[in-house]
């Protein structure tokens, strides 16, 4: 991509918005996250702090198990877990950051890991991994938290998009689903004929300032300090889908995903790129229709990257155990630790290593096992959806808001394109 655009990509745009972690604030010592005594022969132990997001209770067995074998091959660490809903998060960081009590290993999606990043407020993993442990990672997703040559994170459990498709729906437009598109444009020809034989929509479209870097389209310049979106080539882009909506191969309404769901329970729609829990909601609303319900890799636009959604384990520079820390973030994220987690949290994992288990090629035969299949193929080619700007969510939305304003409401294409320039740069303080 022009600019850095197969780096450019995280989930999370859209999703966790948190605040940034100052690198200047240190870590408390002398309470839990400092020296403990184990209680045999006074040895002291370090304490080491550990962050997940809404993992709790759910995951409970899992996680004690992680940590009561991690303690076992390191008796000096004491691992402390502690799990904060999505919506206390930041907060929660933010008041023991400016206390001086800063976390040891977090878990944090792509975005914030960015926007922390940008304020050298994480450890430098490209610092601390020797370059085996750093091959571990899929590279795709390991360099979506890498700027200036710094990575600011370890990826851990992962997701990707599957197309769901109608299977009565595609054969009765005359399309073979053994042989299902396997790039953007493929898929609208798919969706124009499903649309001219029977009636239905072709597919499901994400108005998502992503779709840009889907289709190899300028986003920003090299150096993040421009909009770079505002080029005759994103213009013809614009247009082409405009036509596919006036023909109605494309619906309009789909921005709710409850909507989405309801247009592929009721038949109106034959074919969703969406995750595996999109299965249980048609299961649910519509099981006739679920029983019609086929899974196949998403198609790739010219970029040639699947997006996926990334949580990720980073380390505060505050922290006072960085070496313990760091031990502890790669364990949690080596393959057999990933592969375990996949199996009970219906995930992908994001190591090499892990994705050749057994589990993720062979399947049940069920739409869940074809799914979680065909997807975990997909990982050589992932790529985490972010921007490495502070800014990273309002540049985002303003781009997001200014696409969905053409197409839903008709705005002027130029425009509106040259208004969100303008915004853009602006929010990047130009």
């Amino acid at each position: 991509m022009s600019f850095k655009g197969r780096r450019l990509i995280s989930l999370l745009l859209a999703s966790m918005m948190m605040v940034g972690l100052l690198a200047a604030c240190g870590s408390d010592s002398s309470s839990s996250k400092g020296a403990a005594s184990s209680g045999n022969n006074d040895v002291e132990k370090v304490s080491v702090e550990f962050w997940t997001i809404s993992l709790q209770p759910t995951f409970n067995d899992y996680f004690n198990k992680l940590i009561a074998d991690y303690e076992a091959k390191n008796p000096n660490v004491k691992i402390d877990w502690k799990d904060y809903p999505y919506d206390a998060v930041l907060n929660k960081l933010m008041t023991n950051i400016a206390g001086g009590n800063a976390p040891d290993v977090v878990n944090l999606n792509t975005e914030l890991a960015n926007q922390m990043g940008t304020k050298d407020a994480l450890v430098d993993f490209n610092q601390e991994l020797t370059a085996d442990q750093k091959a571990a990672y899929f590279p795709g997703i390991y360099s979506s938290t890498e700027m200036n040559g710094k990575g600011f994170a370890l990826p851990w459990y992962t997701g990707l998009p599957v197309l769901f498709m109608n299977k009565d729906l595609v054969v009765k437009a005359g399309l073979n689903p053994d042989n299902p598109p396997k790039t953007k444009q493929e898929l609208n020809e798919w969706g124009r004929q499903i649309k001219e034989k029977t009636g239905a929509y072709g597919y499901i479209f994400t108005m998502e300032a992503r779709t840009l870097l889907e289709e190899n389209l300028p986003f920003l310049t090299e150096d993040y300090k421009q909009a770079a979106f505002n080029t005759p080539e994103v213009e013809a882009y614009v247009n082409e889908n405009l036509q596919l909506l006036k023909d109605g191969v494309i619906p309009k309404d789909i921005i709710n995903y409850d909507k989405q769901v309801q247009y592929f329970a009721s038949e109106q729609v034959a074919m969703s790129l969406s995750s595996s829990p999109f299965i249980n909601k048609i299961k649910t609303a519509a099981p006739d229709v679920y029983n019609k319900m086929l899974a196949v890799p998403s198609p790739v636009g010219k970029a040639g990257i699947r997006y996926s959604n990334t949580m990720n384990i980073v380390v505060p520079a505050a922290t006072s155990h960085k070496k313990e820390a760091v031990d502890f973030a790669v364990f949690v994220t080596n393959a057999a630790n990933q592969v375990e987690f996949s199996k009970i949290a219906n995930t992908l994992p994001s190591t090499v290593e892990s994705a050749k288990d057994p589990f993720f090629s062979e399947n049940d035969g069920t739409l869940e096992g074809v799914a979680k299949s065909v997807s975990a193929v997909s990982l050589d080619k992932a790529e985490d959806f972010y921007i490495g700007v502070e800014s990273a969510k309002d540049v985002n939305q303003t781009i997001t808001k200014a696409l969905q304003e053409i197409y839903l409401n008709g705005a002027d294409v130029k425009k509106t394109l040259t208004t969100a320039e303008s915004d853009v740069n602006k929010i990047l303080g130009n």
